[in-house]
């Protein structure tokens, strides 16, 4: 039965397509850190935390679907297992960051921290190289052994059917989203906060939280719809999945909105020049044109569309919309980060195209082998037989 749900073969095309174009743009990109060395590693950090997002995101996603369950979840769990499992390549993609912090992070440069005491207090007790690499190691500790249990339950339930092991995944639901709120906020308070060391916000964690889910989301309902077209999952994917699939994609959209307009307006309405000299240069100029554009094409466009019951049945429909915001949550990560490197003016770099496509096309590659590698469907799942009989319903009518 197993067999039934192997994965079709344009999957082990579309891996070498990417591990080629990744390769040809790591190439790229290697020539681009001859040429300008910290233009190279700006620009890998934001490649760099677009990607890591996903897995992130979809580790995120499997512990709520293992808590509450399902069909929405049950049909895209091979999905985002595959991303989970990619975790080790961004454990050592994230080297260089660590070996180019003194071309990114302001508080690498010890003169400039110590003019300011508040600022020579948080360089000597948190912000400093070796305990920023120990606190790395910790949380891809704490995600790597949560992707692992899951996925090794997983592997295990494919060979028996273990309703115990239902019952384990669903026990560490809880704890494990409460470790993946804790490791993702302070995860981005390392790698991208402190780019601003003198600036903080207490919800920064959770709209990054938001952004990775959201990134996740939209990343599985592109990948469902391209196997939803192919057998074996066209005989289990319906439009009633992409409808739940949407749903919780519009609910995502407006948390992250929640969140980035709740720190903009504590921010702005406080009207502290320690903290709104956070936005000022992020909204003037060639800044200010991508703010709004984010404005309207990550949250309103993406808001009115998603209220269409149609759409969010319609897959192709559903499928564009889930690459707007993809690109889009590049657009917008681009606009937290990049402007900390050049103050005052809009600026981009054609290493900040090269940089997201060679780390994609290398992440992409593994995933497309990582799901190949099992049955797209958790057939021994106690729900599967429902997901199943619902599915030939539907396509009865």
């Amino acid at each position: 039965m197993n067999g039934s749900y192997t994965a079709p073969p344009e999957i082990a095309r579309f891996q070498r397509i990417a591990l080629i174009v990744g390769v040809i743009f790591l190439v790229l990109l290697m020539v681009g850190a001859l040429v300008d060395r910290g233009q190279f590693f700006r620009s890998y950090l934001v490649g760099y935390l677009f990607w890591i997002g996903i897995p992130l995101g979809c580790l995120t996603l499997l512990l709520l679907q293992h808590l509450t369950g399902g069909a929405w979840g049950l049909v895209i769990r091979r999905v985002l297992e595959a991303a989970t499992q990619t975790l080790p390549l961004m454990a050592l993609l994230f080297i260089p960051i660590i070996v180019g912090a003194h071309h990114i992070y302001p508080w690498t440069h010890h003169e400039e921290m110590s003019k300011t005491p508040a600022l020579a207090e948080k360089a000597r007790l948190y912000l400093n190289v070796p305990f920023f690499t120990g606190r790395a190691v910790l949380y891809f500790g704490i995600w790597f052994l949560t992707a692992f249990l899951l996925n090794k339950w997983s592997k295990e339930q494919d060979v028996r059917n273990d309703r115990g092991l239902t019952r384990r995944t669903r026990m560490i639901g809880g704890p494990g989203l409460a470790l993946m709120v804790l490791t993702i906020t302070f995860a981005s308070v390392d790698w991208a906060m402190s780019l601003n060391p003198e600036w903080f916000s207490t919800i920064y964690g959770l709209l990054f939280l938001a952004a990775w889910a959201l990134s996740a989301l939209a990343f599985v309902i592109a990948v469902m719809a391209f196997l939803a077209n192919r057998e074996p999952m066209s005989r289990v994917v319906r439009p009633n999945h992409f409808q739940d699939l949407g749903k919780l994609m519009l609910a995502f959209v407006m948390l992250w909105a929640y969140f980035a307009f709740s720190q903009f307006l504590i921010v702005w309405s406080g009207n502290l020049p320690e903290e709104i000299q956070w936005y000022l240069p992020r909204l003037r100029g060639g800044w200010g044109l991508i703010a709004v554009s984010v404005v309207f094409f990550h949250f309103a466009f993406p808001f009115l569309l998603l209220l269409s019951a149609s759409l969010k049945r319609n897959a192709r429909k559903l499928v564009m919309l889930a690459g707007l915001i993809l690109v889009m949550r590049m657009i917008d990560l681009f606009w937290m980060i990049a402007p900390e490197f050049n103050p005052g003016h809009f600026r981009v770099s054609w290493l900040d195209f090269v940089a997201p496509i060679s780390i994609g096309g290398i992440w992409l590659a593994l995933f497309a082998m990582q799901l190949s590698k099992r049955p797209l469907m958790p057939v021994n799942d106690p729900e599967f037989g429902a997901l199943l009989e619902q599915s030939q319903a539907h396509a009865g009518h």
